[in-house]
């Protein structure tokens, strides 16, 4: 399990997908914040723009319907299935018998 602190973004704003064997994780916000007075005129105005991206190696075998994703209170949590370890196959080794 994955767990990323994303403060500031809501869910709408993330985006996660998986490519190659690769999962990315990217989120872009863009916020305005305007005032306005009963004239109509402008007390304040701030704008906010953000974004950032990161991507993990999950291995090839990962499918995307088996990772699960959960976004709340500003953490987003990823589910991905642990890859599962094949036994080694031993190879015979033949002695050869004389006589």
């Amino acid at each position: 399990e994955l767990d990323m602190d994303m403060p500031g973004f809501e869910k709408e704003d993330i985006r996660a997908e998986l490519k190659n064997g690769y999962l990315t994780v990217s989120a872009s916000s863009h916020k305005n914040n305007d005032e306005k007075d009963n004239d109509g005129k402008y007390i304040r105005r701030e704008r906010y723009s953000g974004s950032c991206s990161r991507s993990f190696y999950v291995g090839e075998d990962v499918k995307q319907e088996d990772i699960k994703a959960k976004f709340e209170n500003g953490i987003l949590k990823v589910s991905i299935p642990k890859k599962e370890e094949k036994p080694a196959v031993e190879e015979n080794k033949h002695i050869a018998i004389e006589g």
